[in-house]
């Protein structure tokens, strides 16, 4: 049986923080905070948020900042330790539409052995820039998995299986900070989990913290693309048949 909770992983984001927990409580889900590292202001205000709802959020912190990845996969031990099989991974900068999460809820108990991840649908806020690097990376997941049916690989909003994720995390060491959801959502495909799209609205808030750092994290997503090439050769005979399999299944 499915049991859901939300991950939010939290690095300074006290401006919108409040607002997505008092959403998400609305869905009588449990949530989640991890705190990665946060200054004592946002420390301050996660504190008060799970302290003022007891029954419906658990804090769990990193003392010093350790990068997105990592405390989504805190997250995601905090969740199995507390009997939860799935996790709904959402950002906490208030980017993502938070009335989706009944919808996708609803894809992974009609999926459950699937990583359901969002498709984004951006607006007029999103950043030129970013529209671009998406698109490169789109073109490098389609190379290291030999498939074009994983239309976005870097969006934070997506339910996990729980357990799956927590075997790979065991066994390889993924990118601690803004590669892993790229690296998380390959490596899946890889041991066969299903990938399933939930088209999704993303906005860039106005005013909003972004945390990724331009030349840091693509020179990290580079060398996880590189990594993964060579991965992906290793693996080809077996993804080129799973191919030839998928398109004779629906011939």
């Amino acid at each position: 049986m499915q049991r859901i909770a939300v991950v939010v992983p939290v690095y300074n984001h006290d401006r919108e923080i409040e607002r997505v927990v008092r959403a998400l409580i609305g869905f009588a889900l449990p949530v989640i905070l991890v705190d990665d590292g946060s200054s004592n202001a946002c420390a301050s205000t996660l504190a008060r948020i799970a302290s003022a709802h007891p029954s419906h959020v658990t804090l769990v912190r990193h003392e010093v900042n350790r990068g997105k990845g990592a405390a989504v996969l805190k997250g995601l031990g905090a969740a199995q330790a507390a009997g939860f099989t799935h996790a709904v991974q959402i950002d906490a900068d208030g980017q993502h539409s938070v009335d989706d999460v009944p919808r996708l809820i609803a894809l992974s108990r009609t999926h459950p052995n699937a990583m359901i991840t969002g498709q984004p649908q951006f607006d007029e806020s999103v950043p030129a820039v970013r529209l671009y690097l998406r698109y490169l990376t789109h073109v490098m997941v389609s190379v290291n998995t030999l498939t074009m049916r994983i239309r976005d690989s870097m969006c934070g909003f997506r339910v996990y299986p729980i357990a799956r994720v927590l075997d790979i995390a065991q066994r390889i060491d993924l990118g601690q900070r803004m590669d892993f959801d790229i690296e998380v959502l390959v490596r899946l495909d890889w041991a066969g989990v299903p990938i399933v799209l939930l088209p999704t609205r993303v906005q860039y808030p106005e005013g909003g913290v972004s945390h990724f750092q331009l030349v840091r994290d693509n020179a990290r997503i580079t060398r996880m693309h590189t990594r993964l090439f060579f991965g992906m050769l290793v693996r080809a005979p077996r993804l080129i048949a799973r191919a030839f399999v998928r398109r004779a299944a629906t011939a």
